[in-house]
């Protein structure tokens, strides 16, 4: 085994511009980079327009099969000292080949977001019903929880995501870690560098479509809350932004209504700074908003939904927003850069508000400077998580010993995994 071999096993390759997974990967990888290790970055999928040039990083990449023993031969020589599995479908899909070849790496899984909440929701949103213990106990929390169990650390994004794993589902803590986005902190002179309110205008909302809960709050923008701003604001317009925009979403494109469907963002603080206000309806979804990182990075005050406002703020607004469904009106305290609701139409009145009263949207810009600074900074989790890994690497027999449940999954769960992608393997010989 090399000890500072990281291996990297991701869903996609990197496309930070295209979302915030991979904008989150790439601040993965900046961090393993600053503890010294030497990072093979390998996947599946196939590459885009949008990959992000890995050799600027000094990252080595490396394309490789599905269901197939060549990864055996490619894990065996790396004998990586670390494996970051990017999601639990690829945990699923490699985790036993390298639990069998490299035994003693450490296993870590990414979550991104917890996928099962997200699933739960959705379900419950179709249902129009609060989200129940039924709709948690959906097939893709059964999956993420096993891979959870089955790695040795797994990172979740967001407070309340260890809280639901932790008091739900019963999960050690010492199975989890917090690591949310790993900002720069905003400078003092940041108004000085960005468009005032005066020089603003429109709004804007952003995310990629290949993603279920951006296109849906698109949806539900163009047909129960754009329409009430538009009353109100007849000469605004909302300006949508994301990757891979399907038919289905270019033609909900209406100039007449002001609705303006803009496609890929080839510089996000571009847009973002010429917006006077974000609007963020996610009605379902887990995981922390990338869109509401990029706003407050840029000074562009928000109106989102408990679902966009999960994680993002002080934790003692978390109650207001735990279940994600049906709650009620939430009028919002100094941390948040912006309001938080459920309604349509209090939604539209609180963007039409923010959009005409400058001495509001400017304190509600301030506190998104505060939030990125206060609870994102990357210089307050690099040192303890440095620490984290080492001394799990150090203490990893003793720590599998205490995770029985996962030692149990790893000789049953994985048996069938493992057999079934050699059946695949033997077949497509």
């Amino acid at each position: 085994m090399s000890h500072n071999n990281l291996l990297i096993i991701g869903t996609v390759w990197p496309e930070p511009k295209s979302s915030a997974a991979g904008i989150r990967m790439l601040q993965l990888i900046e961090q393993f980079q600053k503890q010294e290790y030497n990072i093979v970055f390998a996947s599946a999928s196939k590459t885009s327009d949008n990959t992000f040039d890995l050799s600027q990083l000094s990252v080595t990449t490396q394309p490789i099969l599905l269901n197939d023993s060549s990864f055996d031969a490619f894990i065996t020589q790396l004998k990586p000292a670390i494996v970051l599995f990017d999601r639990f479908m690829i945990e699923e899909q490699y985790g036993w080949r390298v639990a069998e070849h490299c035994p003693d790496a450490l296993r870590i899984l990414d979550t991104e977001d917890f996928h099962g909440l997200r699933k739960a929701r959705e379900l419950a949103l179709k249902e129009s019903v609060e989200v129940s213990t039924e709709h948690l106990q959906n097939d893709t929390t059964k999956r993420e929880i096993a891979s959870i169990y089955r790695c040795d650390l797994s990172l979740i994004i967001s407070e309340v995501e260890i809280e639901i794993l932790t008091n739900k589902f019963k999960i050690d803590k010492a199975l989890l870690y917090y690591l949310p986005f790993l900002l720069e902190p905003i400078s003092e002179n940041i108004n000085d560098q960005l468009p005032s309110f005066e020089e603003r205008q429109h709004f804007i909302t952003i995310g990629n479509f290949l993603h279920p809960p951006n296109y849906d709050a698109v949806l539900y923008l163009k047909q129960s809350i754009w329409p009430l701003i538009r009353q109100q604001l007849p000469k605004a317009e909302l300006h949508i932004y994301g990757a891979y925009e399907s038919q289905k979403v270019t033609q909900l494109h209406n100039e007449k209504e002001g609705f303006f469907i803009k496609g890929f963002a080839e510089d996000v603080n571009a847009i973002m700074q010429n917006a006077k206000v974000c609007l963020a309806p996610l009605r379902f979804g887990a995981g922390l908003k990338g869109k509401l990182i990029d706003a407050m990075q840029n000074g562009t005050p928000c109106v989102m939904s408990s679902i966009a406002a999960e994680g993002m703020f002080d934790s003692e607004l978390s109650d207001n927003y735990n279940s994600g469904c049906n709650t009620e009106p939430v009028e919002v305290s100094q941390q948040v850069n912006g309001f938080i609701n459920e309604n349509p139409e209090i939604f539209a009145k609180k963007a039409v508000k923010l959009y005409n009263n400058s001495e509001i949207w400017k304190d509600t810009q301030k506190h998104g400077f505060v939030v990125i600074t206060k609870r994102f900074q990357k210089s307050n989790f690099e040192t303890e998580f440095s620490n984290c890994i080492t001394e799990l690497i150090n203490n990893l027999k003793v720590h599998r010993q205490n995770n029985f449940i996962g030692n149990l999954l790893q000789h049953h769960t994985l048996q069938s995994a493992k057999y079934l992608s050699k059946w695949i393997e033997a077949k497509n010989i």
